[in-house]
């Protein structure tokens, strides 16, 4: 990577970490007592130019590697995991048009998705099919030059307040996954309808929620792949979002360590500030040396993207390890803080749940430790 491009990449990161402690930190709290998204600030982080981060310079994006959203996200995952995830979100729809599909098309949508006047989203799972995606039942039956829709999605982060959607549909009842393609769909469309099936909120600011398309008409230019070749391009994305969702989750930690570590500068027990009590300060350590040897899983992944090396091995990895990491200390940490820990004003409790939804999405550990162990078996 240039040394050019390297400073970009930290100015961008700069700029997600402002935004996280002036803006996303301060309402964190309340999007999760409200249920909301937080979509005001996630407007302000599109007038950054953090929704177009890889989409090329010419149609005015930012141009920069794949290490730059993980890295964005992990600072934005210090202050709120589901407004990170949630940006991610909407930053991966707009890469997606803007390198998939021809300028004229991608138009369409793309400025009004770089500007965050509209949000995207990425749907897969169904009531049916999660991380089995190749059994995933919404039909897309050929109409004249395009195709129409039929099917629900639910579990989708963003589909709350998205209208801008990345959608894999099933183009052959019983194919599995050579039958599946990727479209675009737009939600102010007929045929297109927002459920509440499908909606969590555990972490409220991840918007997760769900849709029905009932008929809903993709034009014969909004195909982003073809029958067979979507779904080894969705399995991509997933290992390239393994990578971010990992550094989101050791950011949970490394946030929890400030936290515990001001309290403690602060608060006595016994006549002794608590890092002098050998049992805290012992927990504390643990956690830090945990989250040192994820960095550098997360930053081998990172090196991996960039320089177009296989990925499905290093992300899984990185993401198993991070996010059992961060379910093994966020725990401990908030209770290192006693009674205080559960104060709605700071974040543990926060990024307490936040860990367990990362275990889940992009892949759930068992199903990666079953991936990982027949990578190992095979001697890949």
């Amino acid at each position: 990577m240039s040394e050019q491009l390297i400073s970009s990449v930290a100015q961008c990161v700069q700029r997600a970490s402002k935004l996280a402690d002036e803006r996303v930190r301060p309402q964190a709290a309340r999007w999760q007592a409200e249920r909301c998204m937080g979509l005001d600030v996630l407007r302000e982080g599109a007038q950054l130019g953090l929704i177009g981060m890889q989409v090329p310079v010419e149609l005015s994006g930012l141009g920069l590697p794949f290490s730059s959203k993980a890295k964005v996200g992990a600072a934005l995952a210090e202050a709120d995991f589901g407004f990170a995830l949630s940006l991610i979100n909407s930053a991966g729809v707009a890469s997606t048009l803007s390198l998939t599909l021809p300028p004229a098309v991608s138009q369409r949508w793309l400025p009004q998705l770089l500007r965050g006047e509209r949000i995207g989203c990425t749907a897969l799972t169904e009531p049916g099919a999660g991380s089995d995606f190749g059994a995933i039942q919404m039909l897309a039956t050929p109409h004249g030059s395009g195709w129409r829709l039929h099917g629900e999605k639910r579990w989708i982060i963003n589909a709350q307040a998205a209208d801008v959607m990345v959608v894999y549909a099933q183009t052959q009842a019983g194919s599995g996954a050579k039958g599946i393609a990727a479209f675009v769909v737009d939600g102010t469309r007929p045929g297109f309808a927002r459920s509440d099936h499908g909606r969590t909120e555990t972490v409220a600011s991840l918007g997760t929620g769900g849709f029905v398309l009932d008929g809903y008409e993709v034009q014969g230019d909004e195909i982003l792949s073809a029958p067979g070749a979507a779904f080894k391009r969705a399995m991509q994305s997933i290992n390239y979002a393994r990578i971010y969702v990992a550094a989101m989750a050791a950011a949970l930690v490394r946030d929890s360590l400030r936290i515990a570590l001001q309290y403690g500068q602060k608060r006595k027990t016994f006549g002794m500030y608590l890092p002098m009590h050998q049992s805290w300060r012992w927990s504390l350590t643990d956690a830090l040396i945990d989250l040192e040897a994820a960095q550098l899983m997360i930053d081998r992944a990172n090196a991996a993207s960039d320089d177009g090396l296989a990925l499905e091995g290093v992300a899984a990895q990185a993401k198993v390890f991070a996010t059992r990491m961060a379910c093994k200390h966020l725990g401990p940490l908030q209770h290192a803080l006693g009674a205080a820990g559960l104060s709605p004003d700071l974040a543990l409790s926060r990024h307490v749940a936040a860990s367990q939804v990362a275990t889940l999405v992009d892949g759930s550990t068992e199903m990666l430790m079953e991936r990982i162990a027949m990578k190992y078996a095979s001697g890949a």
